[in-house]
Formats: structure tokens, sequence, C-alpha cells
């Protein structure tokens, strides 16, 4: 019979559970209905207490490891408290976010254990047994996992599961604190350094992507290009709305090119087949051509729209829900001036 243990960790503020491991709760609780298996929850944080309510009632233990060292992410603390809150539980199943923290360690974790693990899972499934879902060559094949090993750790990708929002925690959950010798810390976190929060463009957690496409650096109907408009009011927008910024392949790589180029805009903004594959609620699409290598890093996009002067572009042939034919410059200058008179 399984028994499933769902590893959490406290957000940066401390104060709360990450929305990646309220996700992975939401998995676990989801897997044991279905396999009618045992399932605890561990916690890895400095003062593990008030993390714990509004856990789910199906919990029958949870265990956590506290202490100032578990506050920030530390590989050596890290994979020790996780170590340690397998060791208790004795689980088959190990779930866990896809974080920056948990993704650097649980395979170590994994390995001192004698278990095996698989990343990047996007959905748990399976009649009698645990499927686990993720995909290959950029997202374009989606593979069905089966293991018979134990125990079997699967890291969950964010945004794959709806955040844990539910009944509290019974009363009578036994509540166990592990002890963990750490090693030789040879890491200390001093602070965290980071840009301000208008220059920052890649928001994951934000409910909108906004993609650029080389359209905004090519001649407009003047014969002329207007990058530095362009920017401005891309950078607007971004300012107004919140919105995470995705950019083009083309677009990014014109500045190798000699072109004219937007200066906020790196690798790390492109999507599609060569670059990352969001997960938003909404897409929305500027002065982009719609083929298929862009649209593969919109396949987890709730509703996608696009605005486009052709109206035979690429995201018209069943590949957004909404095409606004239109000047895209015209178009977010507008809606800028919507924004800008809402707040």
């Amino acid at each position: 019979m399984e028994s499933i243990l769902v590893l959490t960790h406290a957000d940066e503020t401390g104060s709360a559970l990450s929305k990646a491991s309220l996700e992975a709760v939401t998995a676990g609780v989801e897997l044991s209905a279905r396999l009618n298996a045992e399932l605890r929850i561990g916690i890895v944080s400095a003062d593990p207490r008030h993390l714990s309510k509004g856990l789910p009632s199906a919990v029958t233990t949870l265990l956590a490891v506290q202490g100032e060292e578990f506050a920030q992410a530390r590989f050596a603390s890290d994979a020790a408290a996780c170590t340690e809150l397998c060791r208790a539980a004795q689980p088959t199943i190990v779930l866990a976010p896809q974080s920056s923290r948990f993704a650097r360690v649980m395979a170590a974790v994994a390995h001192r254990v004698g278990g095996v693990i698989d990343t990047h899972v996007t959905a748990l499934g399976g009649a009698g047994r645990v499927e686990a879902s993720r995909w290959f060559y950029r997202q374009r094949i989606e593979v069905v996992i089966g293991r018979d090993k134990r125990p079997w750790f699967l890291l969950l990708d964010p945004g794959t599961h709806v955040p844990f929002a539910g009944e509290a925690t019974q009363a009578d959950v036994e509540h166990i604190v592990i002890s963990v010798e750490l090693p030789g810390l040879r890491t200390q976190v001093t602070g965290f350094r980071s840009p301000k929060q208008d220059e920052q463009t890649i928001r994951p957690d934000a409910k909108l992507l906004f993609v650029a496409g080389a359209g905004w650096t090519k001649k407009q109907p003047d014969g002329q290009v207007h990058t530095s408009e362009a920017g401005k009011l891309i950078l607007d927008f971004l300012r107004l709305s919140s919105a995470s910024l995705g950019s083009s392949k083309s677009l990014v790589d014109q500045s190798g090119e000699g072109n004219t180029v937007l200066p906020f805009l790196t690798h790390l903004n492109q999507v599609g087949q060569t670059g990352s594959t969001p997960r938003h609620a909404k897409g929305l699409a500027t002065c982009c051509h719609g083929e298929e290598p862009h649209v593969v890093g919109w396949r987890f996009i709730g509703e996608r729209r696009a605005v486009s002067l052709d109206p035979n572009c690429g995201w018209t042939r069943g590949k957004a829900d909404v095409v606004y034919v239109a000047d895209a410059f015209q178009v977010m200058a507008k809606v800028n001036a919507l924004l800008e008179a809402q707040k």
C-alpha cells in the first residue's frame, strides 16, 4: 500500500508556505484520495508552527524541522532536513515542488534514502497505481512514467495544480518535530539583492504574459523605426498591469545582428521552442507572426490573444482565442491610457 509524503517549504517572508508548496499539497490530497493512501506533510522552515494552519484534514501526521538554519535556502541544511523527514515518514511516494530551493537538493535526498526521482512532473494519474506525466522535446512530446522502485520522488512543476485552500487541519493531527544533525555549514545568507519592481520584467506569478515580437522594431507605416516609442509603450504597460514580459527569438536575436533592439530584453525573456514555456492565466502577443515554434511557448497559457495588422497572421489559424487586426502601437497606447485612468 502506498504512503505519501508532501515536502513543503516557507516562502521568502517565512510567514506562509510558498505557492508551489501549496500546489504540491493539492496534488498530495488528490493522489491520497484516489489511492486511499496515508498522507503526511513535511515542512522545512525556521518556525513551522503557524505554517500548519489551513492544511488539509486528510493529513494524519505533520512532520517539521525548525531552527534558524532552515530559514534560508542552502543545499547542506535543506538536503539534511528533507532526508530526515523522509526517514521519519518512510513514504513510498514523495511529492515536492519544482522550486529553486528544492530542485537543487531533491536528487541528493533521493540518493541518500535509496530512491528514484523524476522532475518537471505536470500531472499525476493512473487507476490503482501512480503514473506521472511530463513533457520532453521542448514541450512537444508528453510522456507518462510509471515506476516500481520506491521511494519515488516526484517534483511538480509550478502552475500545474491549484494552490491548496481548504478546510483547516483537524485538532487530532499528530505534530512531530524532527531533529536534524547538520554538517558544517560553509554558506551563510547575508541578504538579498534584487532589481526594483519597475525594472523586473519576468514575473512567473503574473496573471498575464505579454509577448513582444520583432514587428516592434521594424519600419512602421510612416517608413520610420520607432524603437524608443515601442520600448516606452511596453514598459508602461508592464508597470501598469504588472504583467510578465516574453519575447520571440527573432526579437532577442537582433542585438547580435547589429539591428535596433529593445534594451531591456534578454534571452531570459524568450518563449517558444528554444525558450521557456510559462504558465499564465492569460497571454497577449503583439507584433508576432504566430508560427509553430513560438506557439509552443504558449501551450500552457489559459486564454490567448494577439494584436496584428495581418488578417492572415499565423495567430488567426486556430492558435489564438481572439485576434485584434490593428496597429499594436495604437492599441497599446490606448490600453495604457485606460490603465492610467483607472489607476
